[in-house]
């Protein structure tokens, strides 16, 4: 799908594995496995932003800022996930977008973010670019993640120290230089709303793509050179797509620049986000500011 970038030669860790990395892999790919038995066939769906609008929605509706999809697989995920990485992990806080938060997390020193479906709306639309999205964060900065995308059997995984790997093998962030040589990925919703056109001539290409988690890995992977978003998004969101990119030698920052600290008592980042290698993210930026 992607021109991902593997080493060209056997991958070794860097780091020995951690634990939490193997039982978040599993996890991720468990509940991988109930997603897709509801994806393309039956599930209940409500809109979280309101109680009257409820159903599948197409169209522009589906892509409003005001839909914000829930379903019964994003349930059925986040079940599975509180249940094995909670008992497994029994120290370790909770944050995940289908859970209700609790201030206790805010004292834990390390902390599960979960995100059980990042790209709802692709998976309403049988678009196979959705990610279950699991990352371990300690003293707020992220040290473990997997992220899996079911309908495509993608496997991502890091850990602090020892690189980011697709399906096993080794991937890094492109190396290109020039915004003008460049590929965008961006979300459906904000291409749709127009939210990105400013950005497009400075650009070689400017795709959508579902998912910023899955955005960030594909980034991650050198399947694309970097990731625009303008919306807020929620640490949910990209905790664990931040890591990847991390360990394949780019960054994530937001809209000011700024690396985020994960685990704060408002889990929203405002202003949205730019990742990939630092010399390109810096460059995005400088044409986002120009663009506002």
């Amino acid at each position: 799908m992607w021109g991902f970038s593997f080493v060209p030669s056997n991958p070794i860790l860097l780091v020995m594995p951690r634990e939490e990395l193997t039982a978040a892999i599993a996890a991720a790919r468990e509940a991988g496995s109930l997603i897709l038995q509801y994806y393309g066939g039956a599930y209940d769906v409500r809109n979280k932003n309101s109680d009257a609008a409820k159903g599948k929605l197409t169209g522009d509706a589906l892509r409003s800022a005001d839909y914000d999809p829930v379903t019964s697989a994003d349930d059925a995920a986040d079940a599975h996930l509180g249940e094995v990485l909670r008992s497994a992990f029994p120290q370790h806080g909770w944050l995940s977008e289908e859970t209700a938060d609790s201030p206790e997390r805010l004292s834990a020193p390390s902390v599960w973010i979960v995100d059980p479906i990042d790209g709802t709306k692709e998976f309403l639309e049988g678009i196979p670019e959705f990610a279950v999205s699991i990352a371990l964060v300690e003293n707020g900065e992220p040290t473990v993640a997997a992220l899996y995308n079911p309908a495509a059997d993608e496997m991502y995984s890091a850990v602090k120290g020892g690189g980011t790997f697709l399906n096993g093998q080794r991937v890094f962030c492109s190396e290109t230089q020039q915004l003008s040589e460049a590929s965008l990925i961006v979300s459906r919703s904000e291409k749709a709303r127009g939210e990105v056109d400013a950005l497009e001539p400075s650009l070689k290409q400017v795709r959508p793509v579902g998912s910023v988690a899955y955005k960030l890995a594909v980034v991650a992977a050198g399947g694309a050179d970097l990731n625009v978003s303008v919306q807020p998004k929620n640490e949910w969101d990209v905790c664990g797509g931040d890591l990847l990119v991390r360990e394949a030698g780019g960054h994530m920052v937001d809209l000011e620049g700024q690396v985020r600290q994960y685990n704060q008592a408002d889990p929203l980042i405002n202003g949205g986000l730019a990742a990939g290698n630092q010399h390109l993210t810096s460059a995005i930026l400088d044409a986002v500011r120009r663009t506002r």
